[in-house]
């Protein structure tokens, strides 16, 4: 018989690890069009000789942005033990202007909106005023460093739910990334639960929470309900990136997924990210290839992150 902690420690790491491994396999396809993406068999950290990587002198194995964002927020909420959002600016702002928690310290990708909620913000601007809510800052910032959220949190849907729109609005503060966000949470959680069908269960725990009159069901209906034509092609918007990664994690395993991820070309590494870590926590860490494991650079400090996450243990479920 598994053990449920160590089946669900499994989950966990899957998770962490899978995100910041799909995040490095992106990165060298980053901007391609899926058309210049390598067949399958040869997207790996290396591409083949003939193509024009993004980010030449970036070593192969390296997460970006999205990889160090993500750890940004774990460890605040390991060390708040809530999501407070200056501590988390802070460290967002720790992350561009020396380099914490990226690899080499090198920030060598960054958003626009969120570069320029940082801006303001390292230049002594309220913490309200540092972010911007039109309909075009609508990015998928927020929504690819979310994944710890939902592995940290002992709350309720509800609770975690509203935690993921209040990470959301540090950096972007449209209702549109709030929902993306909850949606993602709703899905982490789903998959950690071992839940047949997440994404399912997602929408419809989203449905139940906000009711047809809500502006969180209304923006969902009108802007993040799939539609016709397929919004999903890997950009780096952020209800795009949300639904390539959900088609990406239908591709079969841990590797078919992220590869399926980095095959829509676009906004390779944060879709690989977003979608790896959901892979990661329904197949588990030892379903990562070791290839990509053993090659992953700055391991050392994840590891120190994930032994704070481990030890809260599982949320005891209702």
């Amino acid at each position: 018989m598994v053990n449920h902690r160590t089946f669900w420690r499994e989950r966990v790491e899957g998770g962490i690890w899978g995100l910041l491994v799909g995040d490095a396999l992106g990165v060298p396809y980053e901007f391609a069009p899926p058309s210049r993406v390598p067949p399958d068999p040869q997207i790996e950290f290396d591409p083949p000789v003939h193509f024009v990587r993004s980010h030449h002198g970036v070593k192969p194995g390296t997460w970006s942005d999205d990889g160090a964002q993500a750890l940004c927020l774990a460890t605040s909420l390991l060390e708040k033990d809530c999501v407070e959002p200056r501590d988390l600016m802070d460290r967002f702002g720790r992350w561009f202007r020396d380099g914490y928690l990226a690899v080499d310290r090198d920030v060598f990708d960054v958003g626009l909106q969120t570069r320029q909620a940082i801006g303001r913000f390292l230049s002594g601007k309220p913490l309200e005023e540092c972010v911007s809510s039109g309909e075009w800052t609508n990015g998928n910032g927020s929504l690819m460093r979310m994944l710890p959220l939902a592995l940290w949190h002992h709350g309720s849907n509800q609770e975690l739910v509203q935690d993921a729109f209040a990470q959301s609005r540090t950096t972007h503060g449209h209702i549109r990334s709030a929902v993306c966000c909850g949606l993602y949470a709703l899905w982490a959680r789903a998959t950690l639960d071992g839940d047949l069908h997440p994404w399912q269960a997602a929408i419809e725990r989203f449905e139940t929470m906000f009711p047809p009159s809500t502006p969180e069901r209304i923006e969902y209906e009108k802007s993040v309900h799939p539609r016709e034509p397929d919004p999903r092609k890997g950009s780096g918007y952020v209800v795009d990136c949300l639904l390539s990664a959900e088609l990406a994690c239908q591709a079969g395993d841990y590797e078919a997924c992220v590869k399926a991820a980095v095959a829509m070309g676009n906004d390779t590494d944060t879709t690989a990210c977003v979608a790896g870590g959901i892979a990661g926590i329904r197949d588990g860490v030892g379903a990562i290839p070791q290839r990509w494991m053993k090659r992953l650079r700055g391991k050392e400090m994840v590891v120190p992150i994930l032994m704070g996450l481990v030890t809260r243990g599982p949320r005891v479920r209702p």
